[in-house]
């Protein structure tokens, strides 16, 4: 993991902002996220959370997570915005991808970017191993940190609460 500074930083804000842009497209009852792919200082993909397809026959944002089978490993009924961020990237810009750069915002109830924990997705990590994204940026209470995609899975797998 790598804390930004300067113009990296600078950078770094900049597309923050934009993936907080998309996470205003949310329709989730629980939280907003929103996620945006870059190559190049391009963005190539972005993406929001909501139901698949924003279907609200799929909503299941009342259940509690509780509920579901231990099997179950994604207890939320939206597409996360990483997730649609890495579709959207590979529909329009699939020969780009490779190397890309993922940056994940989540929104708090005023609509202002909170504060990221540690990585802890390991679906959004697998996906973004397999898709060939070379690093993850979360905005955290030490900085704008960037992970290598490795790293954010291996981070991802060994997170507890």
């Amino acid at each position: 993991m790598k804390i930004l500074s300067g113009e990296e930083e600078r950078n770094a804000i900049r597309f923050l902002i934009e993936a907080r842009t998309s996470a205003l497209e949310s329709t989730c009852e629980r939280s907003c996220c929103g996620s945006i792919i870059v190559s190049d200082k391009e963005i190539i993909g972005r993406g929001f959370n909501s139901p698949p397809r924003n279907l609200e026959g799929q909503r299941r944002c009342s259940c509690s997570k509780d509920s579901y089978h231990r099997k179950v490993t994604d207890k939320t009924c939206c597409v996360h915005a990483e997730q649609r961020a890495m579709i959207d990237a590979l529909i329009k810009n699939s020969q780009r991808i490779s190397g890309s750069r993922l940056y994940f915002v989540r929104l708090d109830s005023n609509g202002a970017p909170k504060r990221s924990g540690e990585p802890y997705c390991t679906i959004c990590s697998k996906m973004a191993l397999d898709v060939g994204i070379g690093e993850f940026v979360l905005w955290q209470e030490k900085g704008i940190c960037v992970y290598g995609t490795e790293e954010y899975n291996e981070l991802s797998f060994a997170y507890r609460e």
